[in-house]
């Protein structure tokens, strides 16, 4: 049913990367990919992951080394069959982008206690830890829900 997911936050350079590659690891049969909200407007397409954000999952065997940020778009949207948002906001935000994609959003955090998963960015590395943790157990409960 959800062959292909996307995962989104602000500039795709923490949360979303983190989200993506620690997926595709536990899914390894369907297509994930990620974007951010506002990649374009803060300078970030094309940049890498944030080097924290690199650290903490190779930390936990996930080799971000290969990312690089996009901006979500209504046509990156089409492409996907569920998108996966880090915070209540990039619902709204997302469905300025693409409003037809509202029906397919749902956040990354739905199935834990927690529904929001922080923004680590220019932050304490237990910030990245942190996020982390929450990216990793909305993984696993996804995983089963999918």
């Amino acid at each position: 049913m959800f062959n292909k997911i996307l995962v989104v936050c602000v500039g795709n350079i923490c949360r979303s990367p983190i989200g993506e590659y620690m997926l595709a690891k536990m899914l390894p049969n369907k297509t994930i990919a990620s974007a951010g909200i506002a990649s374009a407007k803060s300078g970030l397409v094309g940049k890498p992951a944030d080097k924290t954000a690199i650290e903490v999952a190779a930390e936990h065997d996930i080799d971000l080394t290969q990312h690089s940020s996009q901006q979500l778009t209504s046509e990156l949207c089409k492409e996907y069959d569920l998108i996966l948002v880090m915070e209540k906001g990039h619902i709204e935000a997302l469905t300025s982008i693409a409003p037809e994609a509202r029906g397919k959003a749902m956040l990354f955090g739905q199935w834990i206690g927690q529904k929001d998963i922080p923004d680590p960015y220019r932050q304490s590395r237990e910030a990245f830890d942190h996020a982390y943790t929450l990216i990793e157990q909305s993984a696993k409960e996804w995983v089963g829900k999918l």
